[in-house]
């Protein structure tokens, strides 16, 4: 039959009802990823762009020995306002310059600073402490001797992408000078009222001989009892505990049975301005009290007679110890001139006194006493002082 106006239509095969379905819904498909492409796989994560991070703003700088510390806290958001999530590489900028004169402005950072380190932020744990990034910047002699009576400039850059480093931070200036060498020979010694600390004064810096010394600062902290220079455990800082013009050096403000640290840095002043050395050795100490009191002086004995119902005896007395650490006394009787005898008392005596009821009249009995002090140390004897009750045919009627 032929096919015209008013034919009927050739019936459809299954698939041929199918196609023309398929191929319009692919279509739109197709239509609706190229106009809006976030919506063909809505449950798909997409790679966004690295952020640049935001400029560091509180980069601080100061000289410690031959170190230059510097300081600062790490970008927390991009300058997209997002929060960076992860943290950003390091990068440290060091260029040197002379310092300004009189009336001029400090010294500007370059427009393209020289790198002096790379972090990684993998790395950057080892220089956090308290949410602050601190890195010690050691200058090397050869830095010093080109670059004499000169200022050190710093800048910092963050990164989260190479391609996209922060802007620089801040910029920081800092004099710098060379420190005289840390003393290496810090020695201590324990007296019975003071740590007593020695040391040599050094004769060198990085690039020649030390300037005259204006003197020294002392450093104390404790540190937990066994610990060695090598496994160095402290309980509290090393702080600044006194001021010294000349070795050696005597800490009377101790206890006893505490573990010590000490370090001593020398001072030397240039343009007026004070610069430390770096941290002496440290001299470990726990000092302990193996220093007995001094010899009682003064001691008496006294005969009382009888009186009524109590027997004669002898009252013994005696000076008090000036030491402040006094636990108590000893007293010693003997027959014999010149030997101290058997400790008399069976408990310490908390006061110079003491009171002999077992005396026997006619006999003649030998005294001395001796200190102790709270770590249980006991002094050498006093004087030995002689002492009796009358036999009865020399009693005084």
């Amino acid at each position: 039959m032929e096919k015209g106006i008013g034919a009927p239509s050739p019936e459809l095969t299954p698939n041929q009802h199918v196609r023309p379905f398929v191929f319009h819904f692919l279509c739109s498909i197709l239509l609706v990823s190229v106009v809006f492409p976030g919506c063909a796989a809505p449950g798909e994560p997409y790679e966004r762009k690295p952020p640049t991070p935001m400029a560091i703003t509180d980069l601080a700088a100061a000289q410690a020995g031959n170190d230059v510390d510097l300081t600062f806290t790490l970008p927390q958001q991009g300058v997209d306002r997002r929060a960076l999530e992860r943290l950003p590489a390091i990068e440290i900028y060091r260029d040197f310059a002379k310092p300004p004169e009189a009336g001029q402005a400090n010294s500007a950072a370059r427009a393209n600073p020289t790198l002096l380190v790379t972090i990684p932020a993998a790395m950057e744990d080892r220089y956090t402490e308290q949410g602050h990034i601190h890195y010690a910047d050691t200058l090397r002699g050869e830095d010093l001797a080109q670059h004499p009576d000169s200022v050190a400039i710093y800048t910092v850059r963050t990164e989260i992408s190479e391609k996209k480093p922060s802007a620089n931070s801040n910029f920081v200036s800092v004099r710098v000078y060379p420190a005289p060498d840390a003393i290496a020979d810090l020695k201590t010694e324990v007296t019975h009222a003071a740590v007593v600390l020695t040391w040599t004064a050094p004769e060198k810096t990085l690039v020649g001989s030390t300037p005259a010394i204006a003197g020294y600062r002392i450093y104390r902290g404790e540190s937990e009892p066994g610990a060695t220079p090598q496994d160095m455990k402290m309980k509290s800082p090393l702080v600044t505990i006194a001021e010294t013009q000349s070795p050696p050096y005597q800490d009377e403000q101790f206890m006893f049975g505490t573990a010590y640290v000490y370090s001593v840095r020398s001072v030397v002043e240039h343009s007026g301005e004070a610069l430390e050395s770096a941290n002496s050795n440290l001299a470990m100490v726990t000092p302990r009290d193996t220093f007995p009191p001094g010899a009682p002086e003064g001691l008496l004995v006294v005969l009382v007679p009888r009186q009524g119902d109590t027997a004669a005896h002898l009252d013994l007395s005696w000076a008090i110890n000036s030491e402040t650490d006094i636990a108590g006394y000893n007293v010693y009787r003997g027959d014999q001139a010149g030997t101290q005898g058997t400790r008399w008392n069976t408990e310490l005596l908390l006061t110079p006194a003491f009171r002999d009821m077992n005396v026997l009249p006619g006999h003649r009995y030998f005294y001395s006493v001796t200190a102790v002090d709270h770590a249980g140390n006991e002094s050498p004897s006093s004087a030995i002082i002689s002492g009796g009750v009358p036999a009865e045919s020399q009693a005084t009627p």
